[in-house]
């Protein structure tokens, strides 16, 4: 098995990567750091990554960075955990669900609370009524979930808005790594940027 290090700030985007690593349990070593000392601008984290970003997770001692590529990595590298469908067409799907999570939805809170409404309907009419957004638990479902908390815990949109996506994030709450992700990073303290 690969040798994981997991660089992370409770309640960024990381928080998709962590609760995959609970998913599939796998070891990895914790590095958490804290946006309100800025530690991500260290010269020891910027030689990891230039970027100044999280997540970052470095494999036998190489970085990768970016949400949907580690929960792809982490997916594949660990195919016991089920995390993607073993047929292309719903593997394509999961791919679209990361994509539109990356390109769409991650940057609409951003835009204020009415322009970010508009996206997350988008969001919740593509995910109907189904349980999870390819018809099984997937990472799509992981990075769905962290966009969401993020959007309902700063936005505040009004209850049953999102009445498909509240469902979502109920159910994934009922997990236990979403369980326990959420309760290392509280306890850690969230210290999010804008």
């Amino acid at each position: 098995m690969p040798r994981l290090e997991f660089h992370f700030a409770p309640g960024t985007s990381s928080m998709a990567p962590h609760i995959a690593l609970h998913e599939i349990g796998a070891r990895f070593e914790a590095r958490p750091l804290s946006f309100a000392t800025d530690e991500r601008r260290e010269a020891s984290f910027l030689a990891i990554n230039p970027e100044g970003k999280v997540p970052v997770l470095v494999i036998d001692g190489r970085p990768l960075t970016e949400v949907a590529a580690i929960l792809f990595y982490l997916a594949r590298t660990f195919p016991g955990a089920a995390l993607l469908p073993d047929d292309i067409a719903a593997e394509t799907h999961v791919i679209s669900w990361m994509s539109f999570l990356a390109s769409t939805v991650h940057a609409a809170r951003r835009e204020g609370l009415e322009y970010a409404k508009g996206i997350y309907k988008i969001a919740d009419e593509r995910l109907g009524g189904r349980d999870w957004a390819v018809d099984r638990y997937s990472i799509a479902d992981i990075h769905l979930f962290r966009q969401c908390w993020r959007f309902f815990n700063s936005l505040n949109p009004e209850p049953g808005r999102f009445p498909n996506l509240d469902r979502h994030y109920a159910r994934m709450m009922e997990r236990s790594a979403v369980r326990k992700t959420i309760e290392i990073e509280s306890a850690l303290g969230y210290h999010l940027p804008a």
